[in-house]
């Protein structure tokens, strides 16, 4: 019995002790300086556990199609590239002022982890659910899911593309640009055609 409510007194004693440390204000919760290791270490196994958990029964599509990596091409570049960089970019004003760094999906030994089955699951489960206190936003409020495994295959991809493939499957073609177009020509062949 004694050993029990040392142990409950131990317990009290710590919870008290973190609360006390956390309500003085004195943990810098700044993002322009480094966790301790301890620290880190704490909140990378917590990340990382959390998001397997999560993620482990979700059903992975068939992420090698070419229509669905080249439709998450221009939702990467408008939502993800200004953090996690472009074919040719090594940094940018966000992806350089953000702690802990968001991973360069640019870089092969990166993205080789979201290769696996699991690898998929864990990245779109990020993509949709987001990561508290590290920037990542929430997709999933504003997209659906093929939008987002769609981003999941061009991630995959992004290591093998260059600049100018990245410029390709990343230029959104919407309505009312092809419209725009069709008018220009439009209006070219009509100039053409009071000049004869």
């Amino acid at each position: 019995m004694k050993f029990l409510l040392g142990v409950l007194f131990t317990v009290f004693v710590a919870i008290l002790g973190i609360f006390a440390v956390v309500s003085s204000g004195i943990v810098n919760v700044g993002a322009d300086q480094e966790h301790s290791p301890m620290m880190y270490g704490f909140l990378e196994t917590a990340r990382k556990r959390s998001i397997e958990n999560a993620s482990k029964h979700i059903p992975v599509p068939n992420l090698e199609q070419v229509d669905m990596i080249s439709s998450g091409g221009a939702d990467y570049k408008d939502m993800c590239a200004g953090c996690h960089l472009s074919p040719g970019v090594e940094k940018t004003d966000l992806s350089a002022s953000l702690y802990p760094k968001p991973p360069n999906f640019t870089k092969a030994d990166v993205v080789a982890r979201y290769n696996s089955e699991a690898g998929a699951q864990q990245s779109f489960w990020a993509i949709k659910h987001g990561i508290m206190a590290s920037g990542m936003p929430a997709w999933g409020a504003t997209h659906d899911d093929d939008r987002m495994w769609a981003m999941v295959a061009f991630i995959r991809s992004l290591p093998e593309l260059s600049v100018a493939q990245y410029t390709m499957l990343t230029t959104r073609f919407d309505s009312d640009m092809m419209d725009m177009d069709a008018e220009m020509m439009d209006m070219s062949g009509e100039g053409a055609e009071m000049q004869h």
